[in-house]
This record gives C-alpha cells, structure tokens and sequence, in this order.
C-alpha cells in the first residue's frame, strides 16, 4: 500500500461537478450538474443565486445532489467574492455567514466521502459536521457513521468532543464505537480461503486481510 497520506481536502477545481456529474453517482442526473466558475463573473452571479435559493429551500428539493450543487455553489461564491463575508451579502440579506461556512467546507471534503454523500450513504447534513475537523479524522469519523449508522446528533456530539481537544478513539469509545470495527459478509467461496490462508499462516482472517491490503497500491483517493 502506498506510504503517501490520502487527501484530506478538496484536489478537484472549486465549483466542478466531479462527483455530480458522474452517471455512476447521480445516474442520469449528472448531464444537469451545474459547474460554478468563481473566475468567471457570470458563473458567480449564478452561484450567488443559487446560494439565496438554497438557504430559502426554494431551489428545488431536498436531495443529496441538491444540496451538493448549493454547497458547490457557496464555495465558488466565496472564491469569486474573496470571503465568507461578501459571498454572504452578494447572496442576500436571508444569508448567513455561518450557512455559506458550513456549506463550502461540505464541498472542500475529499473525494471519497463527497461520493458517499452523493450516493446517500453519508447524509449532507452529517457531511457538514464531519467537514468540521480535519485531517485523516475526517475518514475515520465518515467511516464510522456508515459502519455504525451514526446519526446527525452523534456526529454533531463527536465533532464536538474533538474540536475539545479529544482524539477521535475515545470519542468514539465513549459511544460503544470500536474504530477499525467491521462486519462483513462474504461468499461462501471467499470465506472458505480466508479462513484457510489464516490456518495455513496460523494467523487470524484479520491478519490475512490486513497483509492483503497493505501490497495493495491505490491511487483511489
């Protein structure tokens, strides 16, 4: 497995679709993502737009893509506008700070956990606490809502405690949470060599899965 550290923000442009408007995430959907040029004055207009009918609920409904075209926008609103505060008065009175703050570190998280946003598995407002911390505890924490079906209030909770000045493994422990902890269900054929490998290696089917994956090389990040 490679020794270089996954990316723990955003690498693709401020405001490109690259997750809307891929089929294999939002189907056939993806033709209507929107890309926000915050170098283009036009795009910025409309980003803007689309920022005030967002924090109106009048752009359209409720839905993972939805909201992740409005955190696209509100990221490429700051861009252009130089700061939370203009992207904020640009976008209108009903906008705050806080909302566009909130909205573009959603976009600015990794690739990884912008896919499981967009495929539902990561709700947009989880998505918004766990874009509160950073670094490789961004993973570790998305990783574990999927695993362990944490809710918007147990996030909000564990946020909280790291943000304190808590490691995330306690955190987690202080809720019955094991990070690193996952079940999984395998064909019959697959268990078999598993549990084979780790008699032949006296090992545990742990292990084996552990060795396998360290001499995996990924650039999936």
């Amino acid at each position: 497995m490679s020794d270089t550290p996954p990316p723990t923000d955003r690498e693709s442009p401020v405001g490109q679709p690259v997750i809307r408007g891929d089929p294999q995430f939002t189907g056939d959907r993806a033709p209507e993502a929107v890309q926000f040029d915050p170098g283009d004055p036009d795009s910025v207009a409309a980003a803007a737009d689309t920022v005030e009918a967002f924090a109106n609920n009048t752009a359209g409904a409720p839905d993972n893509i939805y909201m992740l075209r409005g955190a696209a926008a509100c990221a490429a609103l700051v861009r252009g506008e130089g700061s939370y505060k203009r992207a904020a008065e640009r976008a209108g009175a009903d906008v705050t700070v806080s909302f566009i703050r909130k909205w573009a570190r959603v976009h600015d998280l990794p690739r990884p956990v912008r896919k499981y946003v967009a495929t539902g598995k990561i709700a947009p407002t989880t998505a918004k606490h766990i874009a509160r911390i950073p670094g490789e505890t961004r993973y570790q924490l998305a990783w574990a809502v999927i695993d362990h079906d944490l809710t918007v209030r147990d996030v909000r909770s564990i946020v909280t405690d790291i943000n304190d000045g808590m490691d995330i493994e306690p955190a987690l422990e202080k809720r019955g949470i094991d990070l690193g902890r996952l079940t999984l269900s395998l064909p019959a054929d697959t268990y078999l060599t598993l549990r084979r490998l780790a008699a032949q290696d006296d090992s545990s089917p742990e292990q084996v899965i552990e060795t396998a994956l360290e001499s995996v090389e990924t650039d999936a990040w």
